[in-house]
C-alpha cells in the first residue's frame, strides 16, 4: 500500500456520514469528511463540545454541512432516540464510524443500565447504534461502517463469566476487553452482513498511539498513564494522524470487506494507513457469535427484524 493521507479521501459529496465522538479523533473523521464535501453529523453526549466541533469545522470550511446530535452511548435509551429521530428525518446513511471511547477510569463505574461503563460504551453503546441505524445503512450508497478497535485488544480476552466486570475490575484489561469485542463486532457484522443480503460493508481500524484527551478523560491526568500523556507527548502522534487508519477504511476503494487497519509503523503506534495484524483472539468466529448474541440479549438491539 502506498503512503495514504486525508488528501487522498474521495469525494464525499452526496455522502451522509455519523461519527461518534465530538473531540480527538471524531472531530478530525468529521473535519476531514465535511472537507471533502460530506453531510457529516456529530454525534456526543455533551451539547457543548458538540457544539464548538461544529463550530471550529465552519470556521475553516464556512460551507460544510455539519450538525450536531445528542448521543449518550453509556444510555441504551438515549441510543434508542438517537436512532429514532434519524429514522424520522431521513431515509438512508451511507457511513457510520463508531469511534468514541472511554479508557480506564481508575474505580469501576456503570452505565444508567447497569453495565460496565468501558463495555457498555466501547461495545455495546455501539453495538446497539449500528441496530438502530441499519435500515438507514442498507438503503445507503456503498454504505460502510468503521468500528474504531485499539492496539490494546491485542491484550484482550472475551471473559463471558465477568463481561461487567463484577468479580473483578482492573481497568486496563475491562479496556482491552471493550476493544478487542469492537474489533469482533466488526467482523461478525460482516459475515452476518454477507450471508443475509444486507449490502453493508463492516471494516476495523485502530489510531495507533494518538494525542487525544482519551486518556486525561478516563484515567486521568493524576495518574500513571496520565503522567505518559503529558511527559511523553512526543510518543504519540497527532489526533490529526492518527484519525487516517479510520478515515482510509471509511472512504477508500481499495477497502477489504472485514479488514482491519492502522497505522504501518514502530509496532502499529504511528504512522500511515497500513493493513493491521488482527490479534489470533479475534478471530475466533464461535467467540464472536456469542459474543452478538450476548450483546442482543444485554441490549435489546434488534437486527433480525430490520
Amino acid at each position: 500500500m502506498s503512503v495514504w493521507s486525508a488528501s487522498d479521501i474521495p469525494s464525499q459529496r452526496g455522502r451522509c456520514t455519523v461519527v461518534t465522538g465530538t473531540g480527538g479523533l471524531g472531530y478530525e473523521d468529521a473535519l476531514a469528511l465535511a472537507r471533502s464535501g460530506g453531510e457529516v453529523i456529530i454525534a456526543g453526549r455533551n451539547p457543548s463540545k458538540g457544539a464548538n466541533a461544529v463550530a471550529r469545522i465552519r470556521s475553516r470550511h464556512p460551507d460544510a454541512s455539519v450538525r450536531f446530535e445528542l448521543l449518550d452511548l453509556a444510555d441504551i435509551q438515549s441510543v434508542r432516540a438517537f436512532g429514532s429521530r434519524l429514522r424520522a428525518e431521513r431515509e438512508s446513511l451511507d457511513l457510520l464510524i463508531n469511534n468514541a471511547a472511554v479508557m480506564t477510569p481508575p474505580t469501576r463505574q456503570v452505565t444508567p443500565d447497569g453495565f460496565e461503563l468501558q463495555f457498555g460504551t466501547n461495545h455495546l453503546g455501539h453495538f446497539a447504534l449500528t441496530a438502530e441505524l441499519l435500515p438507514l445503512l442498507r438503503n445507503g450508497n456503498e454504505p460502510r461502517v468503521v468500528s474504531v478497535s485499539s492496539v490494546a485488544a491485542r491484550g484482550g480476552t472475551i471473559d463471558f463469566d465477568n463481561l461487567q466486570a463484577e468479580r473483578s475490575y482492573k481497568p486496563m484489561p475491562i479496556y482491552s476487553q471493550s476493544k478487542l469485542a469492537s474489533l469482533m463486532f466488526a467482523f461478525e457484522l460482516q459475515r452476518r452482513s454477507r450471508a443475509s443480503g444486507w449490502g453493508i460493508t463492516s471494516v476495523a481500524a485502530h489510531p495507533g498511539i494518538a494525542r487525544t484527551d482519551l486518556i486525561p478523560n478516563g484515567a486521568g491526568r493524576i495518574s500513571l498513564a496520565g503522567f505518559a500523556r503529558t511527559l511523553l507527548w512526543f510518543l504519540f502522534q497527532p489526533p490529526a494522524r492518527g484519525a487516517l487508519p479510520t478515515l482510509f477504511a471509511a472512504t477508500s476503494p481499495d477497502v477489504v470487506p472485514g479488514g482491519y487497519y492502522g497505522p504501518d509503523k514502530l509496532g502499529e503506534t504511528r504512522g500511515s494507513p497500513a493493513v493491521a495484524r488482527v490479534p489470533p483472539q479475534a478471530d475466533d468466529d464461535a467467540v464472536a457469535s456469542r459474543l452478538w448474541d450476548a450483546s442482543v440479549r444485554l441490549t435489546g438491539a434488534n437486527f433480525a427484524l430490520q
